[in-house]
């Protein structure tokens, strides 16, 4: 699955009883919580699947791919992804 629409047609096949729209709400509804959840603790975790966690970039000296000279990369907050033990065995096997 690549998209957002694939997704929503593979939880329709499961669950047919649910519209697409009602499924395509319930994303959305539950992106916009965990957004919410990252922005207010900066960790949002899941059990059996992973933890979202918000981690600090410091800022650091690049280069500019075309021209070669260095370039400052300010500071900035990215959010990185840790799968729990139960995924990486499903992930393995």
């Amino acid at each position: 699955m690549t998209t957002k629409k694939e997704l929503i047609d593979a939880v329709h096949d499961v669950v047919p009883a649910a519209t697409k729209a009602q499924i395509q709400s319930i994303f959305e509804a539950a992106f916009v919580a965990i957004k919410a959840e990252l922005k207010k603790d900066g960790k949002f975790t899941q059990s059996g699947f992973g933890t979202f966690e918000i981690r600090e970039r410091s800022a650091r000296v690049g280069q500019h791919p075309k021209t070669g000279d260095k370039i400052e990369i300010p500071a900035s907050k990215t959010v990185t992804f840790r799968p729990s033990p139960t995924l990486k065995k499903t992930l393995n096997k």
